[in-house]
């Protein structure tokens, strides 16, 4: 691997991706635009069906019919300095720079592994393929010391994936995917299906193998709790758009777009009495006949006649922190946001401190009880006029189950796990005290749940 860490490596611009064509196309990928720098992990976060799989196999051209891209740039900082144009490339081309260079852990990869090829044989058919020249020993030894990287013994290189355990099978691919020693992993949702305590366990060792090998990873998950703990920056994708892009600590401690505040109090506060979880009102749009103007504006409770009638652009929000995006019209300068979405960042001090899982969630849930979205001015929602104060006041009053899904039901995560980016200041406790959250008390706080 070559170049320093922080230096572009992937580059998506304007890339539009559909299903068919003509006027029933379904539009899963709108003018999505990305940059994943070497060395870091970029988590890609939204509920199923908001187009997170099909960017990632539109960028990879591993998209199938009636998939087709329709537009975009997708430029890649190969590792011998060269710019490869990945959509303009030939299949001769794209085959060189696959697994050598982007490997993908596909969804489902639990159920990705040939039944009637052993896993030594699976293993060795990859470096065969790339590395033509390479001895039979030669690759069984790389095999094995694949296995051993993942935490798996050398003598299961002869076992078939029926006699592996879900985990096993999953390190199996996250091993074949690192065989070449790629600059770029794309994993997609590669621990779904797994229970907690496997999860914890393979992002431990994806962790540790980051740090050894330098490779970026972008972790494509519904599960944004989990992307908190491991990801250095998360994008949230909502009906085919990018809404917000922030560093992970950012965006847990004060996101900036009502769509990421709904999946933030979708999983609950440790402190506080309970209270029963609404959701997100209403279900993700149709991609064939999407609304007018912004795609989220029928399920915000913050909602202006602006947002009925322009679709408003990912930009850059300027302000103190690390540089962040959202696509709100609420951010335009024109008005103040509500408070739940201007908490401040870094935040200083007892109130400010407030997390959104307790503050800005709690005003979510007041919202999505109240007669559902407002219209008119900017912060109609019920939550509009709390300030600091009030926001730590209410703090902790938000607990739930999980993600809203496809038909708008909502569901339990189970997902907290992790091994990384612990933030530095936490929420505000019933005392008054700053705490710092852990995501592992979080999921002992869900199984405490009726």
């Amino acid at each position: 691997m070559t170049g320093r860490r922080g230096e572009p490596l992937l580059e998506v611009r304007g890339l539009c991706a559909d299903y068919g064509a003509g006027p029933g196309a379904v539009h899963a990928v709108r003018d999505a635009d990305l940059t994943l720098h070497r060395g870091e992990v970029l988590g890609l976060a939204g509920e199923s069906g908001s187009g997170k799989s099909t960017f990632a196999y539109a960028i990879t051209r591993l998209l199938r019919a009636p998939g087709i891209i329709t537009a975009g740039d997708v430029r890649f900082h190969t590792a011998s300095g060269q710019v490869a144009d990945l959509l303009a490339a030939n299949e001769a081309q794209l085959r060189v720079l696959r697994w050598s260079q982007i490997s993908v852990v596909m969804q489902s990869a639990m159920n990705a592994l040939n039944p009637v090829f052993t896993i030594g044989a699976q293993l060795t058919d990859v470096l065969e393929a790339h590395q033509p020249g390479t001895s039979k020993k030669a690759q069984r030894d790389r095999a094995a010391e694949l296995l051993t990287m993942v935490g798996i013994t050398a003598d299961r290189l002869g076992s078939y994936p029926h006699e592996l355990s879900g985990g096993m099978r999953q390190r199996v691919m996250i091993a074949m995917a690192l065989a070449l020693e790629p600059d770029v992993v794309i994993m997609d949702e590669p621990t779904t299906a797994l229970d907690v305590v496997t999860q914890r366990e393979i992002l431990e060792e994806l962790a540790d193998l980051r740090e050894r090998l330098g490779f970026a990873v972008l972790f494509i998950t519904h599960d944004l709790s989990l992307l908190i703990e491991i990801a250095d920056s998360i994008a949230v994708m909502y009906a085919g758009r990018l809404v917000e892009r922030a560093t992970a600590a950012a965006l847990f401690r004060a996101p900036r777009h009502p769509y990421s505040l709904g999946l933030l109090s979708s999983f609950p506060s440790l402190h506080g009495p309970r209270q029963r979880l609404t959701g997100i009102p209403g279900s993700p749009p149709d991609l064939r006949d999407l609304p007018q103007g912004c795609v989220f504006h029928p399920r915000c409770p913050y909602v202006m006649d602006r947002c009925r009638a322009g679709s408003p652009p990912l930009a850059d929000l300027g302000g103190d922190g690390p540089p962040r995006q959202a696509a709100c019209w609420l951010h335009d300068g024109q008005q103040a946001p509500p408070a739940p979405l201007a908490l401040p960042w870094p935040a200083t001090g007892t109130a400010t401190a407030a997390a959104p899982l307790a503050a800005a969630g709690s005003a979510w849930t007041a919202a999505a009880q109240s007669t559902g979205p407002a219209a008119g001015s900017a912060g109609a929602g019920p939550a509009a006029g709390a300030g600091p104060a009030e926001a730590a006041a209410i703090a902790g009053h938000t607990t739930g189950t999980g993600h809203t899904t496809d038909d708008g039901h909502t569901t339990g995560t189970g997902h907290t796990t992790g091994t990384g980016h612990t933030t530095d200041d936490g929420h505000t406790t019933d005392d008054g005290q700053d705490a710092v959250p852990d995501q592992a008390d979080a999921a002992a706080s869900l199984r405490s749940l009726p």
